[in-house]
Parts: C-alpha cells; sequence; structure tokens
C-alpha cells in the first residue's frame, strides 16, 4: 500500500513539473519571423483559394491557443509592436473583397453582419477572447466586376469600408480591378494605383492607404511605380508592398526586413499547419515580444541580425 502511495505522489509530480514546463512563459525575442497570413475567399466548399467559415473559425482557435495575437500591419511597418510579453504576433490579410468576406444580412430590424463572414467570425471572436486582438488589412478591389467588387453588396460598399475603418482594421489597396502589374506600362500602373485610392476614398475621405498587396505576386517594371506617383491628379504612396507567398516575413527590427518585399503565408491547410509547426520545432525561429513596446528584446548571441535606423525611441535589450 505504501509503495502505491509512493508511486501516486511521483506521478502527481511528475504531472505537475510537466504543466509547470509547458506554461512556463517564453523567453522574448523580437528578433523572430513574424507570419503574414493571405486569405482569399472565405467560403464553401474548401479549394485551393477558399477557407470555409469553420476552418477560418479554427485557424483563429490554434493561432490564440499557441499565443499568437493579432498584429495590425501598419503597426508592424511601424515596429510599434504592444503585446503581451510571451505572446508572438500575428497579420491577417484578405485579398481581393469576395462576399465572404464582409457580408451584411438583412434582418427585420436593419441590417447585421452574417457571423459566417470573415468580419463576423472574427467580431464574434474577439468578443469571446478580448485578449487576442482585432486587426486584419483588407486589399480591396473597388474597380471590379461582380463578385469582387468591395465585398458585391453594391449598395452597402461604403457602409462597409467606414465599419472596418471605425473598428480599427485596415484597407490596403489592390489595384482597380487586379490588374497584372508586370504586363502594363507606367501610365497604367499608376492609373490602377491611383484610381483604385480614389474609390476608396469616396467612402472614407481621410483615410491614408499605406499598403500594396500585388495581384499574382507580380511586380511592375520597375518597383518605384508600386511605391508611390499620381495619376489624374490623384498623388499615392505606398509604404510596404507585399507579395503572394514566400513564408514567414522577417522581424521589423532585423537587418533582413525589406517592406517592399513581404513575404505571406498563403492561408491553406498545408502552408499554415506547415509553419505552426515549423516554430514549435525552432522556437528561437519565432518572434516573442518582451511586453514592452519601447523596447526591442534580442538574444544577445544574435545582434549582428539587428538593422541599424531602428524606428525612433526604441532601446535594446539583450538577454
Amino acid at each position: 500500500m505504501r509503495l502505491l502511495v509512493v508511486l501516486f505522489l511521483i506521478l502527481t509530480a511528475a504531472l505537475l513539473l510537466a504543466s509547470f514546463a509547458a506554461a512556463e512563459p517564453r523567453l522574448p525575442n523580437e528578433l523572430g519571423r513574424v507570419m503574414i497570413l493571405e486569405y482569399h475567399k472565405v467560403d464553401y466548399p474548401e479549394e485551393r483559394w477558399t477557407r470555409t467559415p469553420e476552418n477560418f473559425r479554427r485557424d483563429l482557435e490554434t493561432l490564440h491557443a499557441r499565443g499568437y495575437r493579432l498584429l495590425a500591419l501598419n503597426d508592424l511597418l511601424d515596429g510599434r509592436i504592444a503585446l503581451p510579453a510571451g505572446t508572438t504576433p500575428v497579420v491577417l490579410t484578405f485579398d481581393d473583397s469576395s462576399p465572404g468576406q464582409f457580408r451584411y444580412l438583412e434582418q427585420a430590424g436593419g441590417l447585421e453582419i452574417d457571423p459566417k463572414s470573415a468580419v463576423g467570425i472574427l467580431e464574434t471572436f474577439t468578443r469571446e477572447r478580448p485578449d487576442f486582438g482585432r486587426a486584419a488589412t483588407f486589399f480591396v478591389l473597388p474597380g471590379a466586376a461582380s463578385p469582387n467588387r468591395l465585398f458585391n453588396q453594391p449598395a452597402h460598399e461604403g457602409r462597409k469600408l467606414r465599419h472596418l475603418v471605425s473598428r480599427g482594421y485596415e484597407i490596403g489597396n489592390h489595384t482597380l480591378w487586379h490588374a497584372n502589374l508586370g504586363k502594363y506600362d507606367e501610365p497604367v500602373v499608376r492609373a490602377q494605383l491611383a484610381e483604385a485610392q480614389v474609390w476608396i476614398q469616396r467612402h472614407v475621405p481621410d483615410y491614408r492607404i499605406r499598403a500594396l498587396a500585388l495581384p499574382h505576386g507580380v511586380y511592375p517594371k520597375s518597383v518605384e511605380w508600386a511605391l508611390r506617383g499620381s495619376a489624374k491628379g490623384t498623388a499615392y504612396h505606398h509604404d510596404a508592398v507585399l507579395m503572394v507567398a514566400g513564408g514567414a516575413a522577417p522581424s521589423p527590427f532585423a537587418r533582413a526586413w525589406d517592406p517592399v518585399r513581404l513575404p505571406r503565408i498563403q492561408a491553406i491547410e498545408r502552408e499554415l499547419a506547415g509553419w505552426l509547426a515549423y516554430f514549435e520545432k525552432h522556437p528561437d525561429e519565432r518572434f516573442v515580444s518582451d511586453g514592452d513596446p519601447g523596447t526591442v528584446a534580442i538574444p544577445a548571441s544574435r545582434r549582428e541580425r539587428l538593422r541599424s535606423g531602428l524606428p525612433g525611441g526604441l532601446k535594446v535589450v539583450e538577454r
């Protein structure tokens, strides 16, 4: 009997130690890589460019459970990482403004956000787990044909853009109608970018569009055309250009950081699971916040990876 008691105590102690080890906070590493996830359709059935509502919800649950927290793309660009210590930023992006990303349902009392649309799922998840945050960037197509023109509800497109901005989501440029910028000369490229901005700012006049997601992942013949310019009296200026693939992005504090060529992870089952597994296997490659937006915490052994010219006021802390 005494032996059984001893064995029980040993087993209990082992379980407690295992639980403590699993809950042990991650060491800060703000030179680690960041996932910028790229979604397209949120609809049925699950396909190459489509995530079902249930699977999108499951993605959010998985990210939250593994210590990821939402960060706005613009905050990543500015190096403004205001997340709890031990958590990892993840950026959500949505391309092409398809209906399942943001849909209104007409009810007797007015309009309600479809709970199975991406925005509806995000809003519900945020209410249930407020520590996850609220952030996403929607790269919209204001001049595209149905069903991709601003979420495919023409009567409500302005209301949708205003709602996104008011709730802290971001709007990005994806050209006027998903033009392959590599096929065109400078005047057409500039017109595609400037006119897309004009259409968006008709509904949100003071909103500044800071990022461009390349249709088909194709750069124009000169990257400068994508970054800044004007057409028909409208000037545009993008701080970042996002690709359609490439894996996890470098830290905004790393030498490898290049906002003109920001890689993304396509949010399909295989890609997302693969990168989550990669960071579990290589935790030293994962960005982990120190909880202080005024400091950049880095492993002393990796100081050579730190870029010069950090955003103003940030202090480097080695561990």
